[in-house]
C-alpha cells in the first residue's frame, strides 16, 4: 500500500497529468516516425536507438541527482521564502537576484525549465523566472575559466557581458509581454 501511494506521490509530482496531455501527441508523432524510420531502413534505426539510449543512460544518473538536489532545496526551503526573496522586495530585485543565481548556476534545462514552471505555480512573477531561465543558459559564471582558455580574456568577458545585458532585457519583455509591467 505504501510502495503503490508513494509511486503515485512521485509520478503526480514529477510529471503532473496535464503535461502528460500536452506531450501526447509529441509522443505519438515520435513514435510514429520512428515505425517509419523502421520500414525505411531497420539497421540505421537501431543504430540510432542504441545511440539514443547510451545518451539517455548517461543522462540519466546526472538527472536524478540533480532532480533530488532542487526537490530537497525546494522542501527545506519554504515556498513563502523564495516567494519572498524573488517577488517581495519588487521585481526588479527580484530580477537581478534570479539573474545573479541564474548566471552562477551551473544546472542544464531540461531541469532548469522544470523547476521554473515550480517557482510559477507559487506566484513568482515571469519577468523573474525569465531573468534567472536566460542567465542560465546564457551567462557562464562558472564555465569562464573554460570560456577564457578557448576565447580568451577579452572575448569570454565580452560573451558574458553581452549575455547578461541581453537576458536581461528578455526579462524586460516578457515582463512587458504577460503584463507585469504597465
Amino acid at each position: 500500500m505504501a510502495s503503490v501511494l508513494m509511486k503515485t506521490v512521485i509520478i503526480n509530482t514529477v510529471i503532473p497529468f496535464g503535461v502528460v496531455r500536452k506531450v501526447m501527441p509529441l509522443w505519438i508523432a515520435a513514435l510514429v516516425m520512428l515505425v517509419i524510420s523502421f520500414f525505411l531502413d531497420r539497421d540505421k534505426t537501431f543504430m540510432a536507438l542504441k545511440r539514443s539510449w547510451k545518451t539517455f543512460s548517461r543522462m540519466l544518473s546526472m538527472f536524478i541527482i540533480v532532480l533530488v538536489l532542487v526537490s530537497l532545496s525546494l522542501s527545506f526551503i519554504p515556498p513563502e521564502t523564495i516567494t519572498r526573496v524573488l517577488s517581495g522586495k519588487g521585481i526588479w530585485f527580484g530580477s537581478l537576484i534570479a539573474a545573479s543565481v541564474g548566471s552562477i548556476t551551473a544546472m542544464p534545462g531540461f531541469v532548469a525549465f522544470p523547476l521554473a514552471g515550480i517557482l510559477a505555480e507559487q506566484g513568482i512573477p515571469y519577468t523573474v523566472l525569465a531573468a534567472f531561465t536566460t542567465t542560465l543558459m546564457m551567462v557562464g559564471f562558472v564555465t569562464f575559466p573554460m570560456e577564457q582558455a578557448f576565447l580568451g580574456t577579452k572575448v569570454a568577458f565580452a560573451r558574458n557581458i553581452s549575455s547578461l545585458l541581453i537576458a536581461l532585457l528578455v526579462s524586460i519583455a516578457v515582463g512587458v509581454a504577460f503584463g507585469e509591467f504597465f
